[in-house]
């Protein structure tokens, strides 16, 4: 049943909806307030929300609510529709594909359309080696078997992962993670041979973000060698701009550092691009921001413009060590997800949507800087393209500030913008705007914030 509006005929979003704030009840409204007792009712209590408005519609750089609400999206579903919900291309593949088929199992009978995905990222991913490529169901999952394959690849067992590092909640994934709660608290024992290194956090690094250019390559290459050994190396994971663990951009030279120092050892270099690819930084994929070339590097979320999609893209020669049947998954790369990342990417490529992710990153950063002059609760601005974020702490500390952090955030909420926080401290909020977003709207959003900043720090 859908409450709170006519329905009309679909057609694509960005087409559809007027791409405005709008608030015609106060936040959430009395039809989410009622769907939201029934989700209490069904619905398991460890599935959290963030923001308990019911989307009825969403398209460009907006979502409407079962109350008829036009909010402002600022976080794309954490990065997922960067191309926009319901956008054309995509729905048009993903409409013509379930009219033929929608599941037959790649493992079983294949599909052209899986091998059309592969192809582009062959094409689009960092480095001109021969590549190869497997289809799966999450980001999870994708990094999940980027360590299967580096451990065949290599028959070693040590995995390198980094402080304030996510890269899933499956029993492997959550031991890479960092953030115990909410992401692993009790759910152990995890996997072995997971051994985490510092993150070169030049915020919080000891000394400064001087210090931490300087330092931070050195100190992980020692402690591997000392606590670990080089040749026990498997692979070393690394998101080139941290998400969850709060945006987290390391210094100038420390990611072609460690990739230098994988290639030495005959470690896997694996780049985690789950929430950074498909344009989000301003290229492609953020390992190009300094010509890092990663041996493996693991997508999803902006892959396929909300359908479930990852996949694992590497050099030939380690991806086929694998045996045959040694990877696959009854759901992976299905074909209607297949289409839809096939209409994202050309949506991308057609639209130039990593230049457009530089220029909402060129409006959008100085009104941030600005807010970070006026209210020294704010610590840092940092983030690249569309892929932003502000750290907050008891002024003139590095004492994380979550309760002024929660009351910004709740703020915007209120006033029509969907903004979320993020951190191992949680006093991040991180700004990840659909790539389409247009500029008035973007605009109106951060006036929000500010007003939001005004109201709870002024």
């Amino acid at each position: 049943m859908i409450y709170g509006r006519i329905m009309t005929d679909h057609v694509p979003g960005e087409a559809r909806l007027p791409q405005r704030r709008n608030l015609v009840t106060e936040i959430p409204g009395p039809v989410s307030r009622d769907l939201q007792a029934r989700r209490e009712r069904a619905v398991a209590r460890g599935v959290s929300t963030v923001l308990p408005v019911f989307v009825t519609d969403a398209g460009g750089g907006v979502i409407v609510d079962a109350d008829g609400n036009s909010l402002i999206d600022f976080g794309a579903g954490i990065a997922v529709v960067s191309v926009g919900n319901a956008a054309p291309r995509v729905a048009a593949r993903v409409a013509e594909q379930a009219s033929r088929f929608t599941h037959t199992c790649f493992m079983v009978t294949p599909y052209e359309g899986y091998v059309e995905v592969c192809e582009e990222l062959g094409r689009r991913t960092p480095g001109s080696y021969e590549k190869r490529s497997a289809l799966f169901n999450s980001g999870a999952e994708a990094v999940e078997n980027a360590v299967k394959i580096a451990r065949h690849a290599t028959r070693r067992q040590a995995v390198v992962a980094f402080d304030h590092g996510y890269h899933g909640r499956t029993n492997l994934t959550m031991a890479l993670t960092a953030k115990n709660m909410p992401y692993k608290d009790k759910f152990g024992p995890f996997a072995g041979e997971i051994y985490r290194m510092p993150m070169a956090y030049p915020l919080r690094w000891p000394g400064g973000p001087e210090a931490c250019k300087a330092n931070a390559l050195d100190l992980v290459k020692s402690l591997i060698h000392t606590q670990v050994g080089e040749d026990n190396v498997a692979a070393v994971i690394i998101e080139p701009i941290q998400g969850e663990g709060g945006f987290v951009v390391p210094p100038d030279g420390f990611l072609p550092g460690l990739a230098e120092f994988c290639r030495e050892h005959g470690i896997v270099f694996i780049a985690d691009e789950i929430q950074t690819g498909f344009c989000r930084t301003g290229d492609w994929f953020a390992c190009e921001h300094e010509d890092v070339v990663p041996d493996l590097i693991t997508t999803a979320k902006g892959i396929a413009g909300g359908l479930p999609l990852g996949g694992v893209t590497g050099r030939a020669e380690i991806m086929d060590s694998v045996h045959v049947g040694g990877l696959g998954g009854t759901y992976g790369g299905n074909p209607v997800a297949c289409a839809a990342a096939l209409g994202a990417i050309e949506t991308m490529a057609a639209e130039d949507l990593a230049g457009r992710a530089r220029r909402i990153g060129e409006v959008m950063l100085p009104r941030l800087h600005k807010l970070a002059e006026t209210y020294p609760v704010i610590a840092e601005v940092r983030g690249r393209g569309a892929m932003l974020a502000i750290e907050m702490t008891r002024p003139g500390t590095l004492d994380p500030d979550p309760a002024t952090t929660t009351a910004v955030a709740k703020a915007c909420h209120q006033a029509g913008l969907v903004t979320l926080t993020c951190g191992t401290f949680g006093n991040v909020i991180r700004f990840l705007p659909p790539l389409v977003i247009g500029e008035d709207l973007l605009d109106d959003g951060l006036s929000v914030l500010e007003d939001a900043f005004s109201a709870v720090c002024g």
